[in-house]
């Protein structure tokens, strides 16, 4: 898919990763690049550079997407790409003694995020792109979709989900010619990253915003479903599936040393 002369829509488009797709996707040409976050503002700030268009947002919500599809089609035309790109850090608790957790706020804020944000996009896109022939969803999620996160059973729950619905949504739609990627970066240097504990997820270095779209763009042009800016996780998956139980063994010992450094 090359984006020049798409309707395109970032959710979370106000900060981040979120911003730097948008930015990248003005670059590329695009029609009009819609951006939309709870952060009303910023969204703004950023949709006054890529001569865009600006929407408060709360991807928890599913009328307020239907909202953001709704008026984003009337006045600008069908959109050709849906990024659903917004999320959370938190939950992280390295020195965490149940995995389960103490209350379920944070599982169903996760899951309200990381998953039905998803579901709430394809639920009122796919109608229309069906009706036109196609269209093309990028959904933000996480290398700890694939492998884990070690401090955080709710983060990593949740994108695990997010990967399995992003799946589903590539085969049930591909006779539709409706078309899908899923981002799966490790360390981002954004503010999310920085508001948690540092762990696993930086020691291969952590990536630029604009390098991570520059990967996006790529990989939409190969139409390919898992993009990894962060290419030495696909070694991390096979080892992990060639012998989950020493995987499990390695990351027990991450968290060993994480829960000794921050015991400190």
């Amino acid at each position: 898919m090359q984006v020049t002369g798409k309707v395109v829509v970032v959710t979370g488009g106000a900060n981040g990763i979120g911003k730097a797709l948008c930015e990248a996707f003005h670059k590329a040409g695009a029609a009009k690049v819609v951006v939309a976050d709870m952060d009303a503002a910023n969204a703004r700030a950023v949709a006054a550079t890529v001569d865009g268009a600006a929407f408060r947002c709360d991807v928890a919500q599913e009328k307020e997407i239907a909202h953001v599809i709704e008026e984003s089609e009337r006045q600008f035309g069908p959109i050709d790409l849906f990024c659903s790109n917004a999320g959370i850090g938190g939950g992280f608790d390295p020195m965490s003694v149940n995995a389960g957790g103490a209350s379920d706020e944070p599982w169903q804020r996760s899951w309200a995020i990381h998953v039905m944000a998803h579901v709430y996009a394809a639920r009122h896109l796919i109608p229309r792109m069906k009706a036109r022939g196609g269209g093309y969803f990028l959904n933000t999620i996480s290398a700890a979709g694939l492998l884990s996160q070690v401090g955080s059973p709710a983060y990593s729950t949740t994108k695990h989900a997010a990967v399995g619905f992003a799946e589903n949504l590539a085969i049930s739609h591909k006779a539709d010619n409706i078309k899908v990627s899923i981002l799966c970066p490790q360390g981002v240097d954004t503010n999310m990253l920085r508001s948690i504990p540092k762990g696993p997820q930086s020691g291969d270095g952590d990536l630029t915003p604009e390098q991570v779209a520059k990967d996006v763009l790529a990989g939409l042009e190969q139409e390919t479903f898992l993009i990894l800016p962060h290419p030495q996780v696909l070694g991390y998956m096979r080892k992990k599936t060639e012998n989950y139980d020493r995987w499990i063994g390695g990351m027990a010992k991450i968290q060993a040393k994480m829960r000794e450094e921050f015991g400190k």
